[in-house]
C-alpha cells in the first residue's frame, strides 16, 4: 500500500481527526489519528495487517512465533497481525500501571515476538511493552506499527517496521503554537495518568 492509500483508509473511517489533541505520550498535536476506527471495519483491519507483514523482511517473518501487542490500541492489530503471520496473538495490559500479560497468556523461553503498535510517537508505550514481553520469557525480534508518528526518529532497540511514517508536529506543553494553545485540548489516547 502507498502512503497516500493507507491515508484515505484512515479518511473513509473518519479515523484522521483534527484540533487539539494531547497524546498518551503528554505532547500535544493539531491531528489525532484515531486507529480503533479504521480498525473497525475487519476486511480493511486485515488489509492493513497484510500491509504491514508484507514491509518486515521474510528473513524475520519466518522467524516469528508470536506477536504481542499492548492494549488497548495495540489488540486490534496486533490480533490481526497474528492472522497475517499465522502465529499467536496476544497482549499485554497495564492493570496497575505497567505492562504484563494476563488472562492465561503465556511465552515460552525464548519465543520470537513481534510488538505490534497501533501508533508510535516517541516510543515510550513500545519500549514498556517491549520489556514487559522480555520480563514474560520472550525475544522481542522487531516491531511494527499503523504509523510512526516520529517520521523515523523514535529507537525501539528491534527492528521497526511501521506501515507509514507521517510527520505531524507535536508539541512540548510550553512549546504550544498559538491557534492549540488558544483551545483546551482533548485526550483521547488510552494512557492513564
Amino acid at each position: 500500500m502507498l502512503e497516500d492509500e493507507i491515508l484515505s483508509e484512515f479518511r473513509a473511517s473518519q479515523a484522521l481527526l483534527e484540533g487539539h489533541f494531547l497524546l498518551s505520550s503528554g505532547r500535544h498535536s493539531a491531528h489525532y489519528l484515531q486507529c480503533a476506527r479504521v480498525l473497525m471495519d475487519p476486511m480493511r483491519a486485515s488489509r492493513l495487517a497484510v500491509a504491514i507483514a508484507q514491509k518486515i523482511p521474510r528473513e524475520i517473518r519466518q522467524q516469528i512465533q508470536k506477536v504481542v501487542a499492548p492494549a488497548m490500541g495495540g489488540v486490534i492489530i496486533g490480533h490481526e497481525m497474528g492472522r497475517a503471520l499465522g502465529v499467536d496473538a496476544m497482549f499485554v495490559e497495564r492493570p496497575t500501571g505497567t505492562f504484563e500479560l494476563r488472562r492465561g497468556f503465556t511465552l515460552n523461553p525464548g519465543d520470537k515476538v513481534l510488538m505490534v503498535e497501533d501508533v508510535v510517537t516517541t516510543g515510550l508505550s513500545s519500549r514498556e511493552a517491549i520489556a514487559a514481553i522480555e520480563a514474560a520469557g520472550g525475544e522481542v525480534i522487531a516491531a511494527a506499527s499503523l504509523i510512526d508518528r516520529s517520521a523515523g526518529a523514535v529507537d525501539l532497540g528491534v527492528p521497526f517496521f511501521p506501515l507509514v511514517a507521517l510527520n505531524f508536529p507535536t508539541y512540548a506543553p510550553d512549546e504550544l503554537p498559538p491557534e492549540l494553545a488558544a483551545s483546551t485540548a482533548v485526550k483521547p489516547g488510552s494512557r492513564k495518568e
